[in-house]
């Protein structure tokens, strides 16, 4: 199966049922062509065989102060940390890409954790205790909610209120498309070939919210996909219509859908 039909395949499954994996090495693959994912996945199995014990914080110490991962400090805007077979390889990454190498790695050993999409930065929850969170960026450090409170304010610097909600555990479609939305705003998206297989994949993401769908349609038309943007806003207006928008006044949000993919698709002719 091709990346792109195994991504679908993978993020389309029940929610607690997506490999977050599978889904982040899809990604991978189409940004670099000849990956080998199958190979890539028994990399993290051996990875997950050498922790000595199944618990949050054996996994914590074996991947962050064993096996050297680490948060790459010296070239964060690197799109390669983005990437979870060259995180396996470089053993450096960003917050995002370092905390779903450790949840693969726990879901191979069984232990219970989460990751944790907090705004300006990403943690993993130790579901079983419910108020311990990993740090993979720094060195997999072990914060309690104070910890976490301390991490935000870095980011924010007090422009922004910290709130216990932050630290709700994220829902693994919802990290890959977080994963892929860091990639779209990179320097990899400059390329119109790179960025299309983004959106690509983002919009195959079931539960999208409609502005980004309607921002991902929009991209894809500036980059030259009309088609793909037409379909996209098609849907759109469907969307519209089952929300109580029957699109029969000319003003209404699926009409005005509906005459952006018509438009789109005269340029075709």
């Amino acid at each position: 199966m091709e990346p792109r039909q195994r991504f679908a395949e993978a993020v389309n499954r029940p929610a607690v049922d997506v490999p977050l994996d599978v889904a982040a090495l899809c990604i991978a693959a189409l940004a670099h062509p000849g990956l080998d994912i199958d190979a890539a996945l028994a990399h993290l199995d051996v990875l997950a065989a050498r922790c000595p014990d199944a618990t949050f914080d054996a996994v914590r110490r074996h991947l962050f102060e064993h096996e050297g991962f680490a948060g790459n400090l010296d070239n964060y805007a690197d799109p390669e940390n983005s990437f979870l077979d060259s995180v396996l390889q470089r053993r450096v990454g960003i917050p995002i890409s370092l905390s779903a190498l450790m949840l693969a790695v726990g879901r191979r050993l069984g232990v219970e954790m989460a990751g944790v999409g907090m705004p300006g930065h990403f943690l993993v929850l130790d579901t079983a205790r419910g108020d311990v969170w990993c740090d993979p960026f720094h060195g997999g450090a072990p914060l309690d909610v104070d910890g976490c409170r301390r991490r935000f304010d870095l980011v924010y610097g007090g422009t922004l209120a910290f709130q216990r909600a932050f630290l709700a555990p994220t829902a693994p479609a919802a990290i890959v498309a977080r994963m892929l939305a860091n990639l779209e705003r990179g320097e990899l998206a400059t390329d119109p070939v790179q960025w299309s297989w983004m959106c690509d994949l983002h919009l195959s993401i079931p539960g999208i919210a409609f502005q980004e769908q309607y921002e991902l349609a929009d991209q894809l038309a500036r980059t030259g996909d009309v088609v793909g943007a037409a379909v996209v806003f098609d849907g759109l207006a469907d969307r519209a219509e089952a929300a109580g928008d029957d699109g029969g006044d000319d003003d209404t949000a699926a009409a005005k859908l509906r005459t952006r993919a018509r438009a789109l698709r005269a340029r075709l002719n």
